[in-house]
């Protein structure tokens, strides 16, 4: 394994859990089904993570003629994003899990790939938000299968609500990816 020196490591007394392992949880499940649904809701931790610094570095870079309504969007976005990661981060607890949190856990799991640091054009970092969004709910899709398979209502009801929160988002970028206002302009000029 790599040196990871960015990492503080306090005194291994306090560990009550380590991250990757599933405890027996009071739901009544069985430890390797929580194992699969913490695993797959890690992927959905992992996504909303990147999709959230992705939303909000794009809320903090629009420009342009509909810079206020899109970065209005932008920033109540990255909100429900957060609130999502909350309710999924929560669940993974009752399950016996440990929620991924930091660059090593978010990597392990990420759906998808993190924008590079640049400023980009309007309507290409909105193609991205869209196709980040598009990603989780194919994801989240395949999850509400998994629990529905396992019988866990509370974690498909959970991932039902808030991938219509998903789609909503997504048909708003749609549409404004839809209005011709959103040029691409020249970035070198």
């Amino acid at each position: 394994m790599t040196s990871t020196p960015h990492l503080r490591q306090p005194d291994p007394s306090h560990v009550r859990q380590k991250w990757g392992t599933v405890a027996d949880n009071a739901l009544r499940l069985e430890r390797d089904v929580a194992e699969q649904l913490v695993t797959a809701l890690n992927g959905e931790i992992s996504g909303l993570y990147i999709l959230f610094n992705q939303v909000r570095k794009h809320y903090w870079l629009v420009e342009g003629v509909e810079s206020g309504p899109i970065g209005d969007f932008l920033e109540d976005a990255a909100d429900r994003l957060t609130e999502m990661t909350d309710d999924i981060a929560i669940r993974i607890t009752a399950l016996g899990g440990v929620p991924a949190c930091g660059p090593m856990g978010i990597r392990q799991h990420a759906p998808m790939f993190i924008e590079e640091a640049h400023h980009y054009d309007v309507r290409s970092s909105l193609e991205r938000d869209l196709d980040g969004y598009a990603t989780l709910a194919v994801q989240w899709r395949e999850h509400i299968e998994l629990a529905d398979q396992f019988g866990d209502v509370a974690t498909s009801e959970l991932l039902r609500r808030h991938l219509k929160t998903l789609e909503a988002d997504a048909h708003v970028l749609d549409r404004y990816l839809a209005d011709e206002t959103l040029v691409v302009r020249d970035a070198t000029g």
